[in-house]
């Protein structure tokens, strides 16, 4: 890269661009309660380490991650130099997808990971076909229902959303267009499962997704394991965590040195997706949207997951300042609650962040 290009101009591109934060459970300033699962012989692994870049225990994968960690949607084989700028500056951690430009993104990764520069980063990736995998065999089991049963089901998925407040503007935040159908699908495949949990192939729905997802995202990269996966991709609701046969794939790919730990990622009912996540024992780290806007919903949780030593990465912090068709209009009232809340001389981005 340019010798022209200082710290202060990578941090302000990056911060433009969308970068994620780690907010793990324990920062370097001190110990903090770790609980019953974590392991006995857990430390700390640092990779990729520089002197001007702080960084944070990712809770009990002992992996300390950059503050600032790189988000995947742009990432392609032709859109990766600041990649290796960023990794320059202290970065080591890669957060990607399947659905990231259609695979275009884990192949935009797999060339600044090759031959020893692997070491340089922690990988995440997800597991995107399982929500519409999952939605689209409890659709046609639907499908076939009586009108009766249909109402029913219906009815006990509103029902659901309600309770939890999904929907609620502020805890919503609206980041992207189509973000209401995801909290839609969960519901009707969480009350569908409730009542027909044998209809559906169980092993193929959802262990052989799992594995042939992480297989493909593992082609791609051109690793032969990742760091951390998270299972499901957009995750809608806390039932979505407890499904057994996640666990279960998950198991056989870690024995088979494929993938570390298990996470999971929530655009919607981040509070109530972390805390069932905790709750499982087998999730070690939640990715969710965290924002000046759903703070008093979601800060009880990360609390909790601070005492836990639970992993949690914050994702969304500047976009619910901006309309969600992902333009840089930013949303008055949201601006002006920010600059309130951030003084001086920063972009919003930066100020969200922040």
């Amino acid at each position: 890269m340019s010798s022209a290009v200082t710290r202060r101009d990578f941090v302000t591109a990056a911060l433009v661009a969308g970068a994620g934060l780690a907010r793990a459970a324990d920062a370097l300033s001190g110990p903090h309660a770790v609980d019953a699962h974590t392991p006995a012989t857990a430390g700390l692994e640092w990779r990729n380490r520089h002197p001007e870049m702080r960084y944070r225990r990712l809770g009990r994968t002992g992996f300390m991650i950059s503050e600032i960690v790189c988000g995947g949607d742009p990432i392609a084989p032709d859109n990766n130099r600041h990649v290796e700028a960023a990794i320059d500056f202290g970065l080591n951690y890669l957060d990607t997808a399947p659905a990231y430009g259609d695979g275009k993104g884990e192949e935009g990764y797999s060339a600044v990971i090759q031959g020893s520069k692997r070491d340089r980063v922690f990988i995440n990736t997800k597991i995107s076909p399982f929500a519409g995998t999952r939605f689209t065999a409890y659709q046609k089991i639907f499908d076939g229902l009586s009108r009766e049963e249909q109402v029913h089901i219906l009815r006990e998925a509103n029902e659901d959303i309600a309770r939890r407040q999904v929907t609620v503007p502020n805890y919503f935040g609206n980041y992207f267009t189509g973000q209401i159908r995801q909290v839609e699908m969960a519901a009707i495949s969480n009350a569908i499962e409730k009542r027909y949990p044998q209809r559906i192939d169980r092993g193929t729905v959802y262990v052989e997704t799992i594995v042939k997802s992480l297989e493909g995202s593992l082609s791609r990269l051109k690793t032969d394991h990742v760091d951390l996966m998270m299972c499901p991709h957009w995750a809608a609701s806390p039932a979505e965590v407890l499904i057994p046969e996640i666990h279960e794939a998950f198991e056989k790919l870690r024995q088979q040195g494929k993938v570390r730990y298990l996470g999971v990622s929530a655009h919607n009912d981040p509070a109530h997706v972390l805390k069932a996540a905790m709750e499982t024992g087998v999730y070690s780290v939640a990715m969710v949207a965290y924002n000046i806007m759903n703070h008093d919903y979601v800060a009880p949780a990360i609390e909790e997951a601070h005492r836990r030593s639970f992993g949690v990465i914050a994702m969304k912090t500047a976009q619910a300042i901006f309309n969600p068709d992902r333009s840089t209009t930013p949303l008055p009232e949201r601006a002006a609650l920010l600059h309130q809340l951030v003084p001086g001389d920063f972009s919003l981005h930066q100020k969200a962040y922040k």
